[in-house]
């Protein structure tokens, strides 16, 4: 019921606000007071929400899987390299542009453009991290190795920020604040699909997620193939983080703190429960700061980046200090 409530205020809530009677009967194909209110639901909020539910479970999702595996509570999507290799490929793109002529670099710096890219750079990290640890035997090896490709990625980033102009600086630094508006109903389909194929493993992922809970020695103690179950983490949270970074931008915040909301409230351990539970708290925390962002009455959208942390930081800081203690 909650996420039922925040998905209409988002829809409804913006530069235009619209009536949430009329925003039922455009989703329902019923009769609204002015036409162009159902066009901007259909073909701008309903799209949004949607990726928010989208991106709020994901990263939630993500979150959850990375700090099971490493058993470390400030594990998040991001943390195996998948971001700065997205960003990477992001800034090799548009800060490279400039040496190709105007018509080639309005082709590459278009939306598909920038999903490439983004896809490219993170596929390419996440294949290095995922033959490393079918290598390595220890899984905080994989932690360090995954933050040093992290470095190396934001230092390349670095180098080529420093040569750029000013305006293809700027548009970079704009994709860093993520969005969630840009997606026509194509994009957020392919989207979609990507991000059930990372569900659906880490669903498999349930039972070793449980298991790996208890160590990974007595976890191997009990039969469980360790380097097929990391593979299997390794390779949904790479799904689903790399399809939010390539059709979103790095979105802050949720991936790292859901996973927490969620166990001081539920106040289990169990991937049976956590992860349902992660994909609804995901999805509604995704979609409050997503309408906050819009402005309600204000044409101004805020960076959603900013408000994922103004917002979120202070409610995972409460929780822990009410709780004194972190789940686990």
């Amino acid at each position: 019921m909650v996420l039922v409530l925040c998905f209409v205020a988002n829809i409804s809530l913006g530069s235009v606000l619209i009536p949430w009677l009329d925003t039922i009967n455009s989703l329902w194909g019923g009769a609204v007071e002015k036409e162009s209110w159902r066009h901007i639901i259909i073909s701008y909020r309903l799209p949004k929400a949607c990726t928010a539910i989208i991106v709020g479970s994901g990263l939630g999702v993500s979150g959850l899987l990375m700090q099971t595996l490493f058993r470390n509570p400030l594990a998040g999507p991001y943390v195996l390299g998948i971001s700065s290799g997205a960003s990477l490929g992001i800034a090799v793109l548009i800060l490279g542009s400039t040496f190709a002529s105007a018509t080639t670099a309005a082709l590459l710096v278009s939306n598909w453009g920038l999903v490439g890219a983004a896809s490219l750079g993170s596929i390419l990290v996440l294949i290095a991290v995922t033959v490393v640890s079918v290598k390595v035997r220890d899984t905080m090896a994989i932690l360090i190795i995954g933050l040093m490709f992290g470095s190396i990625t934001a230092a390349i980033v670095s180098v080529l920020s420093y040569f750029a102009p000013a305006e293809q600086l700027q548009r970079y630094i704009f994709w860093g604040f993520g969005s969630l508006g840009n997606l026509s109903w194509i994009d957020l389909l392919i989207f979609m699909g990507i991000s059930l194929l990372g569900m659906i493993l880490a669903v498999i992922s349930i039972k070793p997620l449980n298991t790996l809970l208890l160590g990974e020695n007595y976890a191997r103690s009990l039969g469980l193939n360790i380097k097929v179950s990391r593979f299997l983490v390794i390779t949904a949270t790479g799904l689903l983080a790399g399809s939010i970074i390539a059709f979103s931008g790095p979105i802050a915040f949720i991936g790292l703190a859901v996973p927490h909301v969620t166990r001081q409230l539920f106040h289990t351990s169990d991937h049976k429960t956590l992860i349902p539970a992660v994909i609804l708290l995901g999805s509604i925390i995704m979609l409050i700061c997503d309408t906050i962002a819009q402005v309600p009455g204000i044409e101004y959208t805020l960076p959603i980046n900013a408000i994922t942390s103004l917002i979120g930081a202070p409610v995972v800081i409460w929780l822990l200090v009410r709780k004194r203690k972190m789940l686990f």
